[in-house]
């Protein structure tokens, strides 16, 4: 089977790491991929938004599978794309269609969803330009911490969390009144604050039966103790502590059944992974937000721990029969960590030399904002640049093995936080 996988970070190295373990797969395709998914195969650079290139790719190398890793070619529809074309209908596409994609596309539509189908999750209202008034006077109705969240996509910089109603307001009017994030912000959610712990669980469906991946929890704060500016993530460890199994029937009867019931409902065909970012409230999951796809660098965690083959996952959940397929997990502790530019997540310089990466043993090194030069020099070319993910037979000694090997590798400013799982 020839696959085009589509995106170029951490999550997309690790499930090229993954897909090549698989006696299924013939040729792997990475676009536009980074210094790291060119060992596993053959890095090209497509314009996804281009579908006639796509398309005369897809058909000139045979490509039977596409896995779309980010969320933007989800909710802008290119899974719609490829099978509604004559020619490339016959591919199978992992990864949900447009309108499936709006769970993550559109926090206010996602809420409406939960709404509807009685999923647990934070009272919240929406509000635009023209009600900003509004919202203002829900502000100052309701207890801080005040949440605000931008309805659309916004790289992960979308959800501010402030304790002073003036800022709260001040960073509510930038939102909306200023466009600070653009179409994104074109309508702003305020939401109830629940205090709990966080994790994020995984689930691969067909749209009628699903397969749970391992549960991981991930930290987006820059700074130790979670202090500073969010990010992309810093990393993530896997299995949860937290995650019992009373806690998980609780997840599966009250947000992933109902999800997938509601999803049935609304003739919304669903294929592809669904993450339901969580916080555990009093022993009760509520949902925080759906993403459409894996996150990162959740992904550096929990696809080292599936032990059954990726692809023949992929293609059950293509061929709607998901239900055949038995999942293995390993029951081994996995810890991931983030090397990041210095400055991230504000301003940073890419092309700074990396070395060391030959000196790595202990751990897998994916590569996320990674590219290589003339000289075959691996370089820096993102905020987050790699991630190193361990097992061990506890958590402390997945992260003992991670850490010891962060040290190994250099580069200009880099940096990553030495407190990853301080919380479980």
């Amino acid at each position: 089977m020839n696959v085009l996988l589509i995106g170029s970070g951490g999550r997309e190295h690790t499930l090229a790491w993954k897909l090549t373990q698989s006696s299924k797969l013939s040729k792997l395709f990475i676009s536009p991929g980074n210094a790291g998914t060119s060992m596993h195969g053959k890095n090209v650079s497509l314009d996804w938004r281009n579908f006639k290139e796509l398309k005369a790719f897809l058909l000139l190398e045979e490509i039977s599978m596409v896995v779309i890793g980010p969320e933007d070619p989800l909710v802008e529809g290119l899974h719609d794309q490829i099978i509604s074309d004559k020619q490339t209908q016959h591919i199978f596409v992992i990864g949900p269609k447009k309108l499936a994609a709006k769970l993550e596309g559109s926090k206010d539509f996602a809420k409406e969803f939960m709404q509807k189908y009685a999923i647990p999750t934070a009272i919240y209202k929406s509000f635009t330009k023209e009600t900003m008034d509004q919202g203002i006077r829900f502000l100052e109705d309701i207890k801080s911490p005040y949440v605000l969240k931008a309805d659309g996509l916004a790289a992960g910089k979308g959800v501010v969390i402030l304790d002073d109603l003036d800022q709260a307001i001040a960073e509510f009017s930038a939102m909306l009144k200023d466009e600070k994030f653009g179409e994104a912000s074109k309508t702003v959610l305020i939401e109830e604050f629940l205090s709990g712990i966080e994790c994020s669980v995984f689930a691969l469906t067909d749209g009628k039966t699903y397969k749970l991946f391992p549960v991981a929890k991930d930290y987006k704060r820059v700074g130790e103790g979670d202090t500073g500016l969010n990010t992309g993530g810093m990393g993530s460890v896997s299995p949860v502590s937290f995650a019992d199994e009373t806690f998980m029937k609780k997840v599966e009867t009250r947000i992933i059944q109902p999800t997938l019931n509601g999803l049935i409902n609304e003739k919304i065909d669903y294929s592809g992974f669904l993450f339901f970012g969580l916080i555990k409230v009093n022993g009760n999951p509520f949902v925080i937000e759906y993403n459409v796809r894996l996150g990162d660098p959740e992904t550096e965690s929990i696809i080292p721990r599936l032990e059954t083959d990726l692809l023949e996952l992929f293609q059950a959940t293509a061929e709607k029969r998901l239900d055949e397929i038995p999942i293995q997990i390993s029951n081994q502790f996995v810890s991931s960590i983030i090397l990041v530019s210095g400055g991230y997540p504000g301003d940073y310089e890419k092309n700074k030399l990396i070395s060391g990466l030959n000196l790595v043993k202990e751990c897998l090194v994916f590569h996320a904002g990674t590219k290589q030069n003339e000289n075959q020099e691996i370089l820096t070319n993102g905020g987050r640049v790699l991630a190193l993910t361990a097992f061990g037979s506890s958590k402390q000694e997945a992260l003992a093995k991670v850490y010891a090997e962060a040290e190994k590798i250099h580069f200009e400013g880099k940096y990553f936080r030495k407190d990853i799982g301080f919380d479980l």
